[in-house]
């Protein structure tokens, strides 16, 4: 068993290797920023913040917000569009850096709409993911909770906006409304037509975070503010079965079970049955996984972000269980008691993931340096996991 002083020593060394690989800190001529690994490092940044009370940690944090929306803000420089990808000046978009979304920050530039499309292609190339920008999302109202300063929650609402006006459609009058899953650099096409399985859960979870943030910092209701991006994602969430057998799917249902849990506890969340249906396909999922995964394989065979993603969700999970016997009134009618208690009984694979990511040798293997930045963010997010899974 690792111990929580090892643990610290390993997050800060792999969140300060992180900052210099990436151009980060120091500063490098050509940054690189991913929008997905970045999220989780604002949040392993403001983590630290918290558990050491270093200010360096904080500055970071807020340092990669600004070099995100800098960098995945803007149009790319093998583009021959230049500026802000929402079209504002140069002065507007500083002052509402995500008003066009957010880059996906891929290697290869976006598919242009004349071209044919190339599913192998497509995972290599630029746009926009609507369950990257949810993230991001919450990485910047994680840092308006931290700062207490309202910008970022106000940037993530004005995200959401754009986000939202652009990947949810109504196929035809009288259907309900569905999504695209990935769009163009600016969202004005889609380049994937199809519907990512957990966007609308995403989506009406950190809806609802961003609301009570902006609640809580203004001390005042804004609850017209996502009113109808909320009601939209309500619907499309409505009798979805959530299951899925990869390991980082069924880990981000079980970090939206602890979250829909905290923001009943806020009085934020109306539809506690969600809960139910979230825990009950996290179980099909993880009962699916254990039985067909094979933990025994050397590092070049797995893939070690997604197993940290679920080892993320099962110590969720853990934090669940204390936050429900902590709260017996809310939750003593909750049939999902039973199944977090199942769910609960794996909490042994979370650590021997981390373990097994920890030795070196299996972070010398190809599938962990072929991934290096995403694998060193999730795994100091798996060894730290508060300041990405608590929201109050």
């Amino acid at each position: 068993m690792v111990t929580p002083d090892i643990k610290g020593v390993m997050v800060r060394e792999l969140m300060t290797g992180f900052a210099e690989r990436t151009g980060l800190f120091p500063a490098g001529p050509s940054p690189e920023r991913y929008l997905w690994t970045d999220a989780f490092a604002v949040c392993n940044f403001l983590g630290l913040y918290r558990q050491t009370g270093d200010e360096q940690y904080r500055r970071l944090a807020l340092l990669l917000v600004d070099q995100v929306h800098a960098i995945l803000g803007r149009h790319r420089q093998d583009d021959d569009r230049t500026g802000w990808i929402s079209g504002l000046g140069e002065d507007e978009g500083q002052r509402h850096p995500t008003r066009g979304g957010l880059r996906i920050g891929k290697k290869m530039n976006e598919r242009r709409p004349s071209e044919p499309f190339d599913e192998r292609l497509e995972w290599d190339r630029d746009g926009q993911y609507f369950h990257y920008l949810t993230q991001w999302m919450h990485a910047l109202d994680c840092v308006s909770l931290v700062t207490r300063d309202p910008t970022c929650n106000r940037w993530a609402l004005e995200l959401t906006k754009s986000a939202h006006a652009r990947f949810a459609y109504r196929p035809r009058e009288g259907k309900e409304k569905r999504m695209y899953w990935k769009m163009s650099i600016d969202l004005s096409y889609p380049l994937v037509s199809s519907m990512g399985h957990h966007d609308p859960l995403d989506g009406l979870i950190t809806y609802s975070e961003l609301h009570a943030t902006a609640r809580k910092l203004s001390g005042r209701s804004r609850s017209q503010e996502l009113s109808e991006e909320i009601a939209d994602m309500a619907v499309m969430c409505e009798g979805r079965d959530w299951a899925t057998d990869d390991p980082l799917g069924i880990g981000g249902l079980l970090v939206s079970a602890y979250r829909i849990a905290q923001l009943i506890l806020l009085e934020e969340f109306t539809r506690p049955g969600l809960l139910e249906a979230v825990l009950e396909n996290s179980l099909v999922g993880l009962e699916h996984f254990e039985r067909t995964s094979s933990p025994g394989l050397p590092a070049g065979y797995r893939l070690a972000f997604r197993e940290l993603g679920l080892s993320i969700g099962l110590q969720a999970i853990q934090k669940l269980q204390v936050l429900v016997g902590q709260h017996p009134n809310i939750f003593k009618k909750s049939p999902g008691r039973g199944r977090i208690q199942s769910l609960s009984r794996c909490a042994g694979l979370a650590e021997s993931i981390n373990e097994f990511w920890l030795e070196r040798k299996n972070r010398e293997s190809r599938t962990w340096t072929e991934h290096r930045d995403i694998n060193m963010v999730m795994l100091a997010t798996s060894l730290a996991p508060d300041g990405y899974l608590s929201l109050y």
